[in-house]
């Protein structure tokens, strides 16, 4: 069960780039989860993902010996999840469909992968930790960075 959730059933052992594709994963779930359950839903199985990919990670990581392995993405999950906030925001407050809101959903992914790869700031230095939490909390920092992006986006195309 380890293996599944930090490889997000097996969406990690995609190549190449199986970081990006664990991000892409997040998406159709992001869009189901809003439409089942609105924003609070998709908070609370972000919160999840979080919790339950930390843990799955600290097992994974012992029973591999490996920290951080490429095939982990339950991290990128939640970083996505965490970059789609504005987007489920914007649609709960406009009262429409998350889908109505299409570059919101370009902008996240973009700038979540971005600020992923790069690693800027306090990204990177959680990046450089040896622990579960660590592994987890790079992609929480780059998805509120690519959160914020696409609030500033957002804000540059509509108007504050």
């Amino acid at each position: 069960m380890n293996k599944l959730i930090s490889t997000f059933f097996g969406v990690g052992l995609l190549k190449p780039a199986p970081g990006t594709w664990g991000s892409l994963a997040a998406l159709p779930l992001f869009w189901m989860t809003y439409e089942i359950a609105g924003l609070i839903g998709v908070i609370l199985v972000g919160f999840a993902a979080f919790y339950f990919g930390w843990n799955a990670i600290k097992t994974y990581s012992h029973q591999t010996k490996r920290h951080d392995a490429s095939e982990v993405v339950i991290d990128e999950v939640v970083g996505q999840f965490i970059a789609l906030i504005p987007v489920a925001v914007g649609a709960t407050v406009m009262g429409v469909g998350t889908e109505m809101l299409w570059p919101g959903w370009i902008a996240a992914f973009v700038l979540f992968r971005a600020f992923d790869i790069c690693k800027p700031g306090i990204i990177g230095r959680f990046d450089k930790g040896t622990t579960a939490l660590s592994v987890m909390l790079d992609d929480v920092f780059a998805g509120l960075y690519a959160a914020i992006g696409v609030l500033i986006l957002a804000g540059a195309f509509h108007g504050i």
